[in-house]
């Protein structure tokens, strides 16, 4: 006689154990699926370690609009002219779309530019910062595509400092959200582009300008929004870079060419996702390294940082520590020198993948002088134990 509850009991064994066999990055993707993301590239990425949680064509190269600006921010403020007051020229004023409506002749600090820049996207900004930090506007184009280049943005080209529409001015999802991740790490750019409302000085024809941020996350739709930049253009359609930060994940999403305004809930999806199915994981601490057993290296070699990655719960059991280590060498651990020797690597694997490298460094030892004076020593405690003199 059967008994259907004895087959129901199977067919439910047979689901939970083939889906605890599945590869845990087969289970970790089904949480970041392209369901609901409109745009035709996107990306979102890890603002730390670089992780790349989902990708859509995020390596087509596509016009970008606005979020060129990014660039041409980072640029401005690592010249360290920020408090410098820059000149507006002709050239300036009349460039053509979104502007802060510049005056030609006036005077405006170059601080403020950028956040005309990067808040109300002013194409006239765009130019007055070119012409100041980079001599010209063709000087400052060099200057960015030689940015690009340094920052592995291997499918970029930058033709002007505003995202205006030139044949030979492109950008992938992949290469900003790395253009986005360096520039996060600099405060001022941070404090910038996460900035809602801005009161600008002027010397000139203005006496002050106000800036409000165009980013909508920001602004009003999504609490956990750290700061980004949109852009539009008739060829580009709508571009947009965004950054957010939940439970110690620092996120940043890109999606170029959308045709509608469904790119901020794109970012909103990505971002929950993500939030909901990571988190961000200690895998190796700070300081000496026990697993290192072998007698020359036993409790002196360390490492100078601890190193987090950001894992969904099925893949921490997929993370693993190969440590390798240089045959050891005469001088090594002795007293002087500027720096600690580096004898080998910590390399963390997820899923067998390579992940991180990271270097071990050797802890000096202890110059205990020769037989006699180790004696001399000795024996000098034994008498403070004993009382002598």
């Amino acid at each position: 006689m059967a008994f259907p509850g004895l087959r129901y009991l199977l067919l439910l064994l047979l689901f939970f154990f083939a889906g605890s066999l599945l590869p845990d990055e087969a289970r970790a993707a089904r949480a970041i699926d392209d369901s609901g993301i409109r745009s035709p590239c996107a990306v979102i990425i890890d603002q730390k370690t670089g992780r790349i949680f989902f990708e859509k064509n995020a390596h087509e190269k596509r016009p970008i609009a606005s979020i060129t600006k990014i660039m041409t921010a980072i640029l401005a403020i690592e010249s360290g002219k920020l408090d410098e007051w820059a000149p507006v020229s002709g050239r300036a004023v009349h460039t053509e779309g979104s502007s802060i409506y510049l005056k030609e002749g006036e005077k405006v600090r170059l601080i403020d530019l950028v956040y005309g820049l990067m808040l109300r996207s002013g194409n006239d900004a765009a130019v007055a910062i070119a012409e100041h930090v980079g001599g010209s506007v063709e000087g400052f184009v060099y200057m960015m595509n030689e940015k690009a280049a340094l920052l592995g943005m291997a499918d970029t080209h930058f033709a002007n400092p505003h995202g205006l529409d030139e044949k030979n001015h492109y950008s992938t999802a992949y290469d900003m959200a790395l253009l986005m991740k360096y520039a996060m790490e600099n405060e001022t750019f941070r404090k910038i582009s996460g900035t809602k409302v801005y009161l600008a000085e002027s010397r000139g024809k203005e006496a002050y300008r106000v800036f409000r941020n165009k980013n909508r996350l920001l602004t009003e739709l999504y609490p956990n929004a750290t700061g980004g930049k949109t852009g539009y253009t008739k060829q580009a359609k709508r571009t947009l870079v965004s950054s957010a930060e939940k439970n110690g994940l620092d996120l940043i999403a890109v999606t170029l060419n959308s045709p509608s305004q469904d790119d901020w809930q794109d970012h909103i999806t990505l971002y929950e996702r993500v939030f909901d199915s990571y988190r961000m994981t200690n895998i190796l601490p700070e300081g000496t390294i026990k697993a290192v057993r072998l007698p020359f290296y036993k409790n002196r070699v360390y490492l100078a940082e601890g190193f987090a990655y950001p894992l969904a719960k099925e893949e921490r059991r997929s993370v693993s520590v190969r440590y390798r280590m240089l045959k050891p060498k005469r001088e090594w651990g002795k007293r002087g020198g500027d720096a600690p020797p580096i004898v080998g690597k910590a390399e963390i694997y997820l899923n067998g993948e390579k992940i991180r490298t990271m270097p071990i460094y050797l802890k000096a030892k202890k110059d205990e002088g020769n037989f006699f004076q180790r004696f001399q020593r000795i024996f000098a405690r034994i008498a403070g134990v004993s009382g002598h003199d």
